[in-house]
Order: C-alpha cells, then structure tokens, then sequence
C-alpha cells in the first residue's frame, strides 16, 4: 500500500476544491440541476487514482457536511435530507471506481477511458435515483413514480453527463502521464 506524499496531498486538495467549484457552475433543468461535479469527480477517478480520487470526493462530502456551503443548495448536516445527496454518495463511489478501472493499464486507451468513465456514470445514476425515490418516499412523503423518476432525474440530466465522460476521457488521456511524472 502507498503511503500519501505531498503531491497526492495536494492533487486531492486541488480536486475537492474543483469539485467545490463545478456546483456553482449549473445548467438549470427541472429537479436535478446540471453542474461540473461529476466532470471534476470522474477526473480525481481518472487522474489520482481510486484511492486518492475517493478520498479527495470524502473530503468535498465532509466540507459540505460540516456546514460549508459547496453543495449546489448550501451545506450541513441537513442536507443528507435533500433527495438529490444520493448523487454526491454515487460522485465519491464512481471516483474510485473509475480511478480503479482506469489504472489497471499504465498509459490507459481512450475505451478503457470511457468504460471507467461511463461505468462511474452509471454508478451516479444509481446512487442518486435509488435515495431521490427513497426519500421521495419515506422521508417527504412526497411519492414519484418510477417513470417520472427515470425522465427527471436521468433522461433529462444524462446527455449532458455523457458529454462530460467524453470530455474527462480526452481530459485524462491528456494529463494521466503528466500527473503521473509529477510535473
């Protein structure tokens, strides 16, 4: 197991801090609005690796937990009762997911790219739909059926995050060598 150094220390910094960034950065749509955190997610993934990629999303995830308004509607602990958290639970889960996939291969191809990129994608989609209908359900009481699920909180958000795994993956392509000489 490798230990964490300074540049890992500070490559984690740098993407909690992007990601902070890519929730104000929104496209509005109905329900679930369009940011660049899941962009800025995919590429700690990609560009950390799984480990140091996962941590550096716990660490956005802490920051916003404790009351710091990086989250697209504010901060704190509350807002584990927003139905849209299930999204940033999936960001942390696809982060090392994808940072694992993409490793495997030391100069990864642009396919191995985009199945990380697309595999972390569906894992958003599947954290945040299962805790949007969750807590739709038992916490607001507030029921949405399982159509109006799928076309709000996936067909009308998912075009948009497609483009952004094509995006991260020649993103990735880019920097993984550059990241990986630490320069």
């Amino acid at each position: 197991m490798k230990s964490m150094t300074t540049r890992d220390l500070s490559y984690m910094s740098l993407f909690t801090a992007l990601i902070a960034v890519g929730a104000f950065i929104q496209i509005p749509i109905p329900v679930v609005p369009f940011t660049l955190q899941f962009l800025f997610t995919t590429l700690a993934g990609l560009l950390l690796g799984g480990r140091w990629g996962a941590m550096s999303v716990g660490a956005y995830l802490v920051l916003g937990l404790m009351g710091l308004p990086v989250f697209t509607q504010g901060g704190g602990i509350g807002y584990v009762l927003i139905p849209t958290f299930g999204y940033l639970i999936g960001f942390c889960v696809a982060a090392y997911v994808t940072g694992t996939i993409a490793s495997k291969a030391r100069t990864p191809s642009y396919g191995r790219l985009l199945v990380a990129n697309f595999v972390g994608l569906g894992i958003v989609y599947l954290f945040g739909m299962a805790y949007y209908f969750w807590i739709s359900h038992w916490y607001l009481n507030n029921p949405i059926g399982i159509w109006a699920l799928f076309l709000y909180c996936f067909v009308l958000a998912v075009p948009g995050d497609i483009a952004l795994c094509f995006l991260a993956a020649v993103i990735g392509k880019r920097l993984i060598p550059v990241v990986k000489r630490g320069v």
